[in-house]
């Protein structure tokens, strides 16, 4: 199973405490490390990680992790990072063939999660998003997270930061087929900002975006300086498994 990671952004919540984010260091090892040892120690085999703010210095860690582990990663820069993070997932999936496991540099998580879309059912044309029914909690910045709508069968309905009305919270992990990268292709045609959640939204119009409950599961978004002390603490005392 391939797998692609998005990790081009600026991360101006958390230039106070590294200046790439990817490498931000937790718990002396950098960020993007323990989601690419995560995700590998739940199915992943391949990586491709796409890059674009301090696009060289990550290139060159990332390819010395390669060597270190013995695990082909590949990098695919974004042309311009500072838009939308489909553009991302457009640049990424470009070099993948076929479905891959789509994660997000600043997510770090129980590799349950991962491993539960490896061992679900295909994407097919669509894609299936992991998501957390938990809607509180120490963990979790609701004001940033992305809510999900469900319908009775576990569909998306809705995808977005501020929905009012949802069931579910996007954990940034994704089983996803070549669909996502066209419905992206068609919500900036359409005038979008190519974000992922509009090739979501599309998706999801179409009854292509299943959903995988998380259970009881954890996972944090590194998103400001509180919270890598906070996911620092969690993988020190493996209250994130892994």
């Amino acid at each position: 199973m391939r797998c692609l990671i998005l990790a081009a952004g600026l991360g101006s919540r958390l230039r106070g405490s590294a200046e790439s984010k990817p490498l931000a260091g937790l718990g002396g090892t950098p960020l993007i490390e323990h989601v690419i040892v995560r995700a590998r120690s739940a199915g992943a085999s391949e990586f491709v990680v796409a890059t674009g703010y301090r696009a060289e210095p990550l290139e060159a860690f990332l390819n010395d992790l390669g060597r270190r582990l013995g695990v082909p990663i590949a990098c695919a820069r974004v042309a311009d990072w500072t838009l939308a993070n489909g553009h991302s997932v457009l640049a990424g999936a470009a070099r993948i063939e076929g479905e891959y496991l789509l994660l997000m540099s600043d997510h770090v998580f129980d590799p349950a999660i991962v491993r539960g879309l490896v061992e679900g059912e295909p994407a097919g044309d669509g894609l299936v998003l992991a998501v957390d029914r938990k809607l509180s909690g120490p963990l979790l910045d609701i004001d940033d997270a992305t809510k999900v709508e469900l319908d009775d069968a576990g569909r998306i309905v809705r995808i977005g930061k501020q929905l009012t009305r949802y069931d579910a919270i996007d954990a940034g992990a994704f089983r996803a087929g070549p669909g996502l990268a066209v419905a992206i292709a068609e919500a900036i045609a359409a005038g979008g900002t190519g974000s992922l959640s509009e090739g979501v939204q599309r998706l999801a119009h179409r009854g292509l975006a299943r959903t995988h409950d998380i259970g009881s599961a954890r996972w944090i978004d590194v998103d400001e300086p509180r919270l890598l002390e906070l996911a620092a603490g969690l993988v020190d005392s493996e209250t994130l498994q892994g």
